[in-house]
């Protein structure tokens, strides 16, 4: 089972987010959007890629990705149910 901290850190290494650190991430921040981390659709094909590498889980669903990429809470609950 991973933690949200472990999530965060792949994150900031995976996507090269320097200036970031785990504590900058809220457990329930948006990644996207203006209000949160500020990631992009470049950035969510690294978040699939990342999570498939790192966790050996496949996000399938195309259309459940915008209910699973909202905030690392919900990512990590994605990658501990499928893994």
């Amino acid at each position: 089972m991973i933690t949200t901290t472990d999530l965060k850190l792949k994150l900031i290494s995976g996507l090269g987010l320097e200036d970031i650190s785990v504590d900058d991430i809220g457990d329930e921040m948006p990644l996207f959007g203006e209000e949160g981390l500020g990631l992009d659709s470049v950035d969510a094909i690294e978040i699939t890629l990342l999570v498939e590498k790192e966790f050996g889980v496949k996000i399938k669903d195309l259309e459940e990705n915008s209910t699973v990429f909202s905030t690392p809470e919900t990512l990590t609950q994605y990658i501990n149910k499928n893994r």
